[in-house]
């Protein structure tokens, strides 16, 4: 008999009375049929509902220009189906930083019912970091940033300019002319960028806060395809590397973090999915498990076999 019916193996199995199914129920065969019947549930509590334990790894926090967060996960907020989509999405992935592009933001204060987007964010559980997307060089983005920070929102600013309208690949040369006026100007600078260590070096040695490289084109869900590039850009890195944009999947975000990465962003994954909260939950902790397998020191990929057991010696 298996134990394979539908068990979660999260749930101990103490919280379970096994009975025996046949093969008409269970369709492949017979095998032990639990029944919850937690005690504390039955005797002590029967009108209450049983909830699952929460299950969270105790990785080392994330510290960007001296602040630190919880949540190695930022969510960015387009594309969502709806303003209320967005915020109970926001509160499943447990991110505290959330990225919101201030040409979609009502700045003026007139409560435009077509860009009240910042209604939707509790500012007490997110900083709210505003971007530059839509920028089409320096001068642009600057004024963006002086935009939104006149308007009272943190001068932090995820630097975004991406001329192409194809594939959106952030122009390295106005990036930096960008990040150099504003990092003067005393704003926090989180610049995406392709994935070119020479680009992220010089940014870092600017005064940026962190490096935000690419993993694939934005919004394209193909995951991680600058693998290698990232890696230089990690063992270079003095400030935190931030995995942006491609990521399609929880399974490419766990990759970020198992290389080093220092935390991902993601958006659009989450916000086509059929249930963004549950994937937003995926992503949460699969950026948890990724990160606590770095933090662990987790086996490094050989071409050779490596025996678990002795191969000489052995009738000795």
């Amino acid at each position: 008999m298996s134990l394979n019916c539908n068990i979660r193996s999260y749930l101990p199995v103490s919280a379970f009375r096994f009975n025996l199914a046949s093969q008409s129920e269970t369709g492949r065969g017979f095998c032990l049929k639990p029944t919850w019947v937690d005690p504390s549930f039955t005797r002590q509590n029967p009108s209450a509902t049983p909830t699952l334990p929460r299950m969270s790894l105790q990785n080392q926090p994330l510290v960007i220009a001296g602040r630190i967060f919880r949540s190695r996960l930022i969510l960015g907020t387009g594309k969502f189906s709806s303003p209320e989509a967005m915020r109970s999405a926001l509160e499943a992935s447990g991110a505290e930083m959330v990225t919101v592009a201030l040409r979609r933001a009502d700045l003026s204060g007139k409560k435009d019912p077509f860009a009240n987007i910042l209604e939707f964010i509790d500012l007490t559980k997110f900083l709210l970091l505003p971007n530059t997307s839509g920028a089409m060089n320096a001068e642009e983005a600057v004024r963006l940033a002086r935009l939104a920070a006149a308007a009272g929102l943190p001068k932090w600013v995820k630097l975004e300019i991406h001329p192409d309208p194809r594939y959106l690949l952030p122009d390295p040369v106005e990036t930096l002319r960008a990040a150099e006026m504003l990092i003067k100007e005393g704003f926090t600078v989180l610049p995406y960028i392709n994935a070119d260590p020479v680009l992220a070096k010089r940014l870092q040695d600017l005064g940026t806060a962190t490096v935000m490289p690419l993993g694939s084109p934005i919004g394209s869900n193909r995951g991680i395809q600058t693998r290698d590039q990232i890696r230089i850009i990690l063992e270079q890195a003095t400030v935190p590397v931030v995995v942006d944009a491609g990521l399609g999947a929880p399974s490419h975000a766990a990759e970020a973090m198992e290389m080093g990465a220092d935390a991902v962003l993601v958006n659009t994954a989450i916000a086509v999915a059929h249930d963004p909260n549950r994937l937003a939950t995926a992503f949460k902790m699969a950026v948890e498990a990724g990160r606590a397998a770095f933090e662990s020191g987790a086996a490094i990929a050989q071409e050779a076999a490596s025996p678990t057991s002795p191969l000489t010696a052995f009738l000795d």
